[in-house]
């Protein structure tokens, strides 16, 4: 479970489960056509889904955590959206309740319209510009530190919201990976003694942390805490 003190919940955070997108190697990053039913899970993905929640009761159980104290958080795509459901159905939570709630800002890269639709071969020369300047986005698409500020948005909103709660947050390979590397990186911050959230991924949001986002890199369907 998360040791991050600056923190006043828990994380886990999980990747969908394979796609349909996935199985046809096709990148798909934009909000209109992510939330389409057409691009929702493959039934490899279901069964991933399934197995990740399995997974996180054991923990709950192992660890004692109530169930009242579980929130589900999950981007508005349709592949994140029905893993988030698959999970809470094994949980025993009710999708329709406050427990489970879509985040917009939870939501998959914008890679922009050079990339969508493309092979998912394409990834390779994302991740290199990233790699020269996570400051500098895709055409049209996101850059990392634009993925940075929304994430933390995110965050920040949930910190505000909730306490002592362990919350899961379902969501995609770019934005879990950008998630773990400046949670990563402000946990390791020794010159500041802030415990504002803010301030330290501010501190965090430079070429030498953000670069190095795909060694944080999920499976499809992974499940893993933030510590």
């Amino acid at each position: 479970m998360s040791t991050l003190s600056f923190l006043r919940n828990k994380y886990w955070i999980l990747r969908h489960g394979k796609s349909i997108p996935n199985e046809s190697g096709l990148i798909v990053s934009s909000v209109e056509k992510g939330i389409l039913e057409e691009y929702g899970l493959a039934p490899e993905g279901v069964s991933q889904a399934q197995l990740a929640g399995e997974l996180l009761h054991k923990e709950l159980e192992l660890t004692n955590t109530p169930l009242d104290t579980i929130r589900i958080c999950y981007s508005p795509f349709s592949r994140t959206t029905q893993t988030a459901k698959t999970v809470a159905n094994v949980l025993n939570l009710p999708f329709e309740s406050p427990q489970c709630k879509v985040i917009e800002n939870l939501r998959e890269r914008y890679f922009g319209p050079s990339f969508e639709l493309l092979s998912h071969d394409k990834y390779a020369d994302i991740w290199a510009l990233d790699e020269k300047d996570p400051f500098l986005p895709p055409d049209g698409g996101e850059s990392v530190a634009n993925v940075v500020s929304r994430l933390a948005d995110a965050l920040e909103s949930l910190e505000a919201e909730f306490e002592g709660c362990t919350i899961l947050i379902v969501s995609h390979g770019d934005p879990l990976q950008i998630l773990q590397t400046i949670l990563h990186a402000a946990s390791q911050l020794e010159n500041i003694n802030s415990e504002d959230l803010e301030t330290r991924v501010r501190e965090v949001t430079k070429h030498s942390i953000l670069s190095q986002h795909r060694k944080f890199a999920l499976l499809t369907g992974e499940l893993r805490p933030i510590k």
